[in-house]
């Protein structure tokens, strides 16, 4: 089996307004969503983050895969590394390294292959099933009303459940109880998180408690204000939630700031901002900045490194779970193999799932029941790639006039003259 082509496609899926520490999002999340095509006329897929210097990337990498077997992950892997740039993560709260994202894509990509080839699930060549089902945790977002693309901006929505929530405005504790309630009735999610970072550290707290009274002390909550805290305010508002969350989550920018929380407050702190590669892991233990990582393939170099990075959680005793980004069906069943070969998985993973549902590419979507996955039989991922769905999506890439992501773009247009503060209460 020998790689003949590569197929790179950009495409653009609706996105609610969704507020978060950088902004605000727009109406169309991009995606790249990779094929690769084998001599015999089998594809592979992968799927990352989508921005103009990432296609580019890749355009770059195609002579890394093709003529290759995606069995020689090593040899893919390092003629990937000969021609990566130098890169380091940004102030956003999202990652934007685009050579990581590549290796990732490729990676996943190939497993896909490999899986087919040998007729097995992708969990298979990981090392096997750790379990049979993997949980997820509601992801609730301050938000604007409308729900994304052509819609935009909207009214209150008309409709009820979920639909209805997608759409709503959540502004305040009470929007947020009620996008919760709507999410987990849907899903059957067991545990929430909240993307804080948004408003007064005060109105973020005040909604995890909100949330405590309306769920009960037996779900599990967890609060993200995506490192835009000073230390002083992490202190006093983790004291307020001391008993409440499950997890607090990358409050205060640096592993040095968040070694400093970490003794000040009694609550679990986890990351996905200061530690976020394996040249961070020093730090990690120096500064002892967290007790949980959220680990992420797309963002940490594939499903292979995603497997060390567990084996280091397990040797230095950090609690493991899974971050996500705005993604679709490729990458979420990626995230369900990789989870469910990750032996000491500690938290139930993170998931925007909820926000793209409806407008995916592939024909067979996984199946949230009672929260949680199970992990597909099929050879590969197990996800079948709707081709008239990609081309739609791709034109709305080609429609949209977006390029790269840039949240705060989006804010002004809602707050003019707002700008991003990397530390802002």
């Amino acid at each position: 089996m020998t790689i003949t082509d590569i197929h790179i496609t950009p495409i653009a899926v609706a996105d609610p307004p969704l507020l978060n520490a950088a902004g605000l999002h727009a109406p169309y999340a991009l995606r790249i969503i990779v094929e690769l095509v084998t001599s015999d006329g089998v594809s592979g897929w992968g799927e990352i983050p989508g921005s103009a210097k990432t296609f580019a990337a890749l355009e770059q990498a195609r002579d890394c895969v093709i003529g290759r077997s995606p069995f020689d992950i090593n040899a893919i892997t390092a003629a990937l590394g000969a021609i990566a740039k130098p890169e380091q993560r940004t102030m956003t709260p999202w990652d934007q390294r685009q050579w990581v994202h590549v290796r990732s894509a490729i990676e996943v990509a190939c497993f896909d292959l490999m899986g087919k080839a040998t007729g097995h699930p992708v969990v298979d060549l990981l090392g096997g099933k750790a379990r049979e089902r993997v949980p997820f945790a509601a992801y609730l977002f301050y938000k604007h009303a409308g729900a994304g693309g052509e819609l935009e901006f909207g009214s209150e929505p008309t409709a009820s459940g979920w639909t209805g929530a997608r759409q709503a405005s959540a502004l305040d504790p009470d929007g947020i109880v009620a996008q919760a309630k709507a999410m987990v009735s849907h899903y059957g999610f067991r545990s929430i998180k909240l993307k804080g970072g948004v408003f007064e550290p005060v109105v973020e707290v005040d909604s995890i408690l909100a949330l405590r009274e309306a769920f009960g002390p037996d779900v599990p909550l967890r609060l993200d204000p995506n490192a835009i805290w000073k230390l002083e305010t992490a202190i006093e508002m983790g004291r307020r939630l001391e008993g409440v969350l499950e997890y607090y989550e990358d409050p205060v920018r640096g592993q040095e700031a968040m070694g400093t929380l970490a003794k000040a407050i009694d609550l679990p702190l986890a990351t996905n901002m200061c530690t976020t590669s394996f040249s961070d892991l020093q730090g990690s233990v120096k500064w002892q900045s967290e007790s949980i990582i959220l680990s992420d393939h797309h963002f940490w170099g594939g499903l292979r490194a995603s497997l060390e990075l567990a084996r280091f959680c397990d040797a230095f005793g950090r609690g493991l779970s899974m971050h996500s980004n705005s993604h679709l069906g490729i990458s979420l069943a990626a995230m369900t193999h990789l989870a469910a070969a990750v032996p000491n998985l500690t938290y139930d993973l993170d998931t925007h799932y909820p926000w793209q549902d409806g407008h995916d590419l592939v024909a067979n979507p996984l199946k949230f029941e009672d929260g949680a996955i199970a992990v597909p039989d099929a050879p590969g991922l197990g996800v079948e790639i709707d081709r008239d769905r990609l081309a739609s999506l791709h034109e709305n890439y080609l429609s949209c006039g977006l390029t790269d992501r840039n949240d705060e773009v989006e804010m002004q247009k809602v707050e003019p003259g707002w700008t991003f503060q990397p530390t802002r209460w």
